[in-house]
């Protein structure tokens, strides 16, 4: 029998063994619960790496590797479904590496190989180092680099002294990058290099995405091609496609034009769209566009710029600034010798230049003949005080208005002005409350040099004009007149040297004795508060009052000629005086016995 006391001691020592489990296990849960989670993949322990098959194997106990199998001969190694074949190798068993020598080749799946003329082999780590005309070769890619390290648990290969991928046609070139064989993925930095087909892309970090063929440019980057260069620092572009999105302000220039934006959207010889502050600029013409939207299509050669666009033009002397809602421009027998281009331009059209501003609703400008066409309710000012523009027509402080303005450029100066029914030219005098007004059907103005020569008024023609002194500019009288057909010559400074015109009805009055409606013209319009005041003033749309268009009126005919068939239309000695450059008047009097022998010729009942 036991006796109490040894069974109490046995019974002690199995309570003593349990709490010492319990206190092991408590332990060992504490330590579960505050360990950290591993971040990395665990690398596996104990696969071994075999040889398969050597022509001849030793061992050199005494020489600079005693724990190495020296094998030679079509050597084969086979670790964990990737096969090893090498000219000559060590074969470490003790930590379970491969120092490979000559034609080495590395296969894995049928996917996946490498080549070089050495390598190590560490079958612990599943680490791989290449050195020496490195070629690894996944699918359809190509990696080639003097030194490549190739990590088969996490399926990546990087090379850090200079290499190369071949991707197709595309081919990229970097100091340092890496390969991910299973997601297909590369990253290459340090001078980088794409090229695709004639394309070339150079940046400081490239992400090449293979399945897609997309690259992805970080940094200052630049695409070259042909003749456009895009630079930019944040960039994506598709070599199948030869699509590129663009963002961080990048440019793209083309020859003598360029486009600017925060975001733009290329498709080389297709559309480009830009968004964001985009600044298009051609340097040749020496014009830019700045919009918030812009799309243009280099095939077909159509444009449309929207949000707050606004045209600069600074090939003359002076900036013309022209804003509208919307722009678009067509192209014409693109890629031909007889290309030619149409910008329309609409609505709530503004411009401004120092010596010219315009107003209308819509406006068309053809390259082809170097037309500007203003539609529905333009007006035209010039110089400090309400003028006449130069490029529609140059008399001192004038304003001109229409239905329709046609002006004809010539590398950007004006050669030909026309105004189409309705045409009013009204010149504010001096004082600023008398007025010299044209009206007629339309007119017609031509320039030299940007200089107007001649000015024509026909159909309906009526005028309101007023004469000064020589000696201090006062006004001496208003001469009103309608004729059928006025031609107005003007010579240097712009000053009227003669006045053309057929056989017309004119009456004369004197300052004193001016009737009340003979100040201004039927269809007489003043719009002071509608012309653009600085560049800045083209974004504020101002329209005419109500009530202030301009009036249609029924006119009646001009007097009928009664001049034989081949007498010259010469205006008679005796009325020159009312219709040439006006002359000093020596006093009221003698202006008044001069339009009183002009009214005795005249028919009874004709104004």
């Amino acid at each position: 029998m036991i006796s109490n006391r040894h069974y109490n001691n046995i019974k002690n020592g199995h309570r003593i063994f349990f709490a010492l489990i319990l206190c092991l296990f408590g332990f060992s849960l504490v330590l579960a619960m505050q360990a950290p989670k591993r971040k990395h993949k665990k690398r596996p322990q104990g696969d071994r790496v075999y040889l398969l098959h050597a022509d001849e194997l030793r061992y050199d106990m005494y020489g600079n590797n005693p724990d190495a199998q020296i094998v030679k001969g079509k050597v084969s190694f086979m670790h964990q479904g990737g096969h090893l074949t090498c000219d000559s190798a060590y074969f470490y068993q003790g930590s379970n590496s491969v120092k490979a020598f000559g034609h080495v080749h590395y296969r894995q799946g049928d996917t996946l190989s490498l080549t070089c003329e050495r390598a190590d082999y560490d079958g612990m780590m599943q680490m791989m180092h290449a050195r020496k005309n490195v070629v690894l070769r996944h699918r359809r890619q190509k990696l080639l680099t003097d030194s490549l390290d190739f990590d088969r648990l996490y399926n990546m290969a990087n090379f850090f002294d200079g290499g190369t991928l071949i991707d197709g046609k595309d081919k990229l070139v970097s100091d340092w990058g890496e390969y991910h064989t299973e997601t297909r993925e590369a990253k290459f930095v340090f001078n980088v290099k794409l090229r695709s087909g004639k394309d070339v892309i150079t940046t400081d970090t490239l992400y090449y995405d293979v399945p897609t063929s997309t690259a992805h440019l970080v940094g200052p980057s630049r695409i070259i091609s042909g003749a456009s260069v895009v630079n930019t620092h944040d960039g994506y572009y598709d070599t199948k496609t030869d699509k590129a999105k663009l963002f961080g302000r990048s440019t793209l220039v083309d020859k003598d034009k360029s486009i600017t934006g925060d975001s733009l959207y290329y498709v080389k010889n297709g559309e480009s769209t830009g968004y964001g502050n985009v600044v298009y600029v051609d340097k040749k013409n020496k014009n830019t566009l700045t919009c918030n939207y812009l799309r243009y299509n280099e095939k077909t050669g159509k444009g449309f710029a929207t949000k707050n666009p606004v045209v600069v033009d600074y090939s003359q002397k002076d900036t013309l600034w022209m804003h509208s809602d919307t722009m678009r421009i067509y192209t014409f027998n693109i890629n031909t010798d007889s290309v030619y281009r149409k910008v329309h331009a609409y609505p709530h059209v503004r411009a401004f230049r120092n010596d010219i501003q315009a107003v209308c609703d819509s406006l068309v400008f053809n390259s082809q003949d170097s037309c500007m066409t203003m539609y529905k309710d333009p007006i035209v000012w010039n110089g400090n005080r309400q003028l006449l523009g130069e490029k529609i027509l140059v008399f001192m402080n004038r304003q001109l208005l229409g239905e329709e303005i046609k002006v004809y450029m010539a590398d950007s100066t004006i050669r030909f002005a026309h105004v189409l029914r309705q045409a009013l030219s009204i010149e504010q005098m001096p004082d600023k409350e008398h007025f010299n007004q044209i009206t007629s059907s339309e007119m017609k103005s031509y320039f030299d040099k940007g200089e107007m020569k001649m000015s024509e008024a026909i159909g309906n023609v009526q005028t309101v004009y007023y004469m000064t002194n020589d000696k201090d500019s006062s006004l001496v009288g208003l001469n009103y007149l309608e004729t059928d057909t006025m031609r107005m010559y003007l010579g240097a400074a712009r000053k009227l040297d003669k006045i053309w015109t057929n056989k017309f009805t004119s009456t004369m009055y004197p300052m004193t004795q001016i009737p009340p409606a003979k100040y201004k013209l039927p269809n007489f319009a003043w719009f002071e508060d509608i012309r653009p005041k600085d560049k800045n003033d083209i974004f504020v749309w101002r329209g005419k009052a109500k009530g202030s268009e301009l009036k249609e009126i029924k006119r009646h005919q001009a007097p009928l000629q009664t001049l034989q068939k081949n007498a010259s239309v010469e205006v008679p000695e005796k009325e020159k005086d009312l219709v040439e450059e006006p002359k000093v008047v020596s006093s009221k009097v003698s202006a008044k016995q001069k339009t009183s022998k002009a009214r005795a010729k005249k028919k009874p009942g004709v104004r």
